[in-house]
Order: C-alpha cells, then sequence, then structure tokens
C-alpha cells in the first residue's frame, strides 16, 4: 500500500536523512531511510534518490537497496545510473543491480546484460542473480508462487529475496521433514557447488534460512568459506534475518578478519546488532572505535550499535516512530 504522507513529514524525513544541518547521525539518517520505505510512494522514492549524492557508500548502498525493497518502478533510472556508474563503489553499484532485480521489471533486463562482464566481480554476479530472478519472477512457475505463497512467505521474513527458496520451501515455513538430515546436508551441497548457477546456490541458502535449525545455520556458516565477498555477504545478511544466537560465533570470526571483504564484513556487524546478544556489544563498540578498521565496517558498526540499543529498549518502532521495526533493520 502506498502511503500518503503530510509534506510537512517529508521534508522533515529528508532534512534528516540528507543531513542538511550537518549535525545528524549516521544511525538516525538510517532510520529516516526505513521511514520514507515504508511510505514506497513516488515523493519518498525522489527523497531517497538524492542521497546518492553523500560521501558514505553504506549510506549509498542502503538508499539502493530500499529502493528496490519499494519495488517503485520511479526508482529504475536512478538505480540503473548508479550500476552504471563505473566511479560508484563497488558495493553500491551491486545492491543498485540487485534491487533491479527486485522490482523484476523485464525492461531492466538489458542494463544488466550491459554489465555481465563488469570488471568487478560483485558486480557483475549480482547481474547474473538479478537477471536469473526477473526471468523466474516472470516464468509459470513464479508466477504460481507470486499468486498462491508469497503473502504467506512475507509474512514471514518481509524482504524481496534476491533469489526464492528452493522449490518446496517457497512458502517461507519449512515442514517438519525439510529439517531432516539428509535433506540439509542436500542443500549444504548445493549451496557450497561452485560448479551450479549462483542463483541455484542463492535458492538453496534462502531454503535453509526457511528451516532456520541449528543445523541449517551450521550449513550455511559453512558458505563463509567461499572466495566470492557477493555470496558471503548474502550469508551474513540472512543471518540477519534468522537472528539465531547459534551463528553469533562465525558472524564475530567475519567481523574480526582483517583479511576478510568490507563488504562481508560490514554485513556480518549488522547482522550482530539485529541479534543483539550481550556479547556481541563489546565487539561492535571496538571496531566502530578501530583507526585501522574500514571506513564502512566502522559506520555499520555505529548502526548496529543503534539496532542493538534499540532491541535491548522498550521501544515499540524503530524508524522515527513511524515504521515497525523491519525483520533486519538494514539490508544486504
Amino acid at each position: 500500500m502506498v502511503a500518503e504522507v503530510e509534506s510537512s513529514t517529508l521534508a522533515a524525513l529528508e532534512a534528516a536523512l540528507l543531513n542538511t544541518s550537518g549535525t545528524v547521525p549516521l544511525h538516525n539518517r538510517f532510520r529516516a531511510l526505513f521511514t520514507l520505505k515504508s511510505f514506497k510512494n513516488d515523493d519518498a522514492v525522489k527523497i531517497i534518490s538524492k542521497g546518492f549524492a553523500d560521501e558514505s557508500a553504506l549510506l549509498k548502498h542502503e538508499l539502493a537497496y530500499c529502493l528496490g525493497q519499494m519495488k517503485n518502478t520511479q526508482a529504475i533510472p536512478v538505480l540503473e545510473s548508479v550500476l552504471a556508474d563505473e566511479k560508484e563503489d563497488p558495493m553500491v553499484r551491486h545492491e543498485a543491480a540487485e534491487a533491479l532485480g527486485a522490482i523484476s521489471a523485464t525492461s531492466s533486463r538489458s542494463v544488466l546484460e550491459r554489465y555481465l562482464n563488469d570488471p568487478e566481480r560483485a558486480v557483475r554476479e549480482t547481474c547474473e542473480i538479478a537477471l536469473a530472478k526477473i526471468n523466474w519472477d516472470h516464468s509459470e512457475e513464479g508466477q504460481k508462487h507470486w499468486s498462491t505463497t508469497a503473502k504467506v512467505a512475507e509474512e514471514t521474513y518481509p524482504s524481496i529475496d534476491p533469489a526464492p527458496p528452493t522449490s518446496g520451501l517457497l512458502a517461507g515455513k519449512a515442514a517438519p521433514e525439510d529439517a531432516s538430515e539428509e535433506n540439509i546436508a542436500k542443500l549444504r551441497n548445493t549451496l557450497n557447488d561452485r560448479s551450479l548457477p549462483l542463483f541455484d546456490r542463492y535458492r538453496a541458502m534462502f531454503a535453509l534460512r526457511n528451516i532456520g535449525t541449528p543445523a541449517a545455520v551450521d550449513a550455511l556458516a559453512s558458505g563463509f568459506s567461499d572466495d566470492s565477498a557477493l555470496f558471503k555477504h548474502e550469508i551474513a545478511f540472512v543471518f540477519g534475518q534468522l537472528l539465531s544466537t547459534h551463528s553469533v560465533p562465525a558472524l564475530l570470526q567475519v567481523l574480526q578478519n582483517n583479511q576478510e571483504s568490507d563488504m562481508v564484513r560490514h554485513e556480518a556487524a549488522e547482522a550482530l546488532g539485529g541479534i543483539a546478544t550481550p556479547e556481541v556489544l563489546p565487539h561492535l563498540k571496538e571496531w566502530m572505535k578501530r583507526p585501522d578498521a574500514p571506513r564502512v565496517v566502522r559506520e555499520s558498526c555505529q548502526v548496529a550499535i543503534d539496532m542493538w540499543e534499540y532491541e535491548n529498549s522498550d521501544q515499540f518502532q524503530y524508524a522515527n516512530g513511524l515504521e515497525s521495526a523491519p525483520e533486519q533493520a538494514v539490508g544486504a
């Protein structure tokens, strides 16, 4: 549903998101962004699009994520321009491509195909997955999914994922037999089979998410040994959706690994903020302040601490009091 919003509210949110005063903390800008995301209207798209002039790659990647989740076709031109800007941070360009996949307009196929051979691996891999998702969404299987089971899935995990779970787990709720040792082992093998298309491996990833048992979490964590930063960052995002304390050790290991890609570490930090157990807070505070930490990691820890504080407070709503906290307050 597209929300009708008073102009004064939009102006206040725009000022917060764009930090026109120069004094708005990053985590408050994120809260303003997620409020705008909940409106899903053209005015919100226009305001969010202005944020791409910012210097924070973390914020810009989050702008792209939200535009995709809004599923408003008015966002397509700005997302295509961000993807086409080879001077932009690869993490932002990847998120723009993923957002085009989330909106799933067939008109986006040509621009995604153009970057299948991009010099940046994360960009070309995301374009591959986004194209596969658009094709799946418009296939017979995809159309059946959206007409019969999508509502159930969205009630469980409201995000628009870059790939649907493996067939049989499309409804977002796993049956007892899905959590069998044999099925989890099969999904784990698919997850880690580098000979398969990434889209198929992502489908196994989201199937394991829907199962959600400790064994499924262990299977997902095995994917952190992959050589694709994109793949690993999506596993961390999935852990942020699951909010399983069983994933905390694996996520902490990723956050603390200076040899790991920034985009993977940033996603691990945000997942830890959402899980919000007591032992993660000192680590988030440490990496927020460490001078040797990349900017995107420090900023992610700042946002994650705000998420941690929200989860451990009696606040009813996360985003400026206007939107209920999403299953993960920030995006992939």
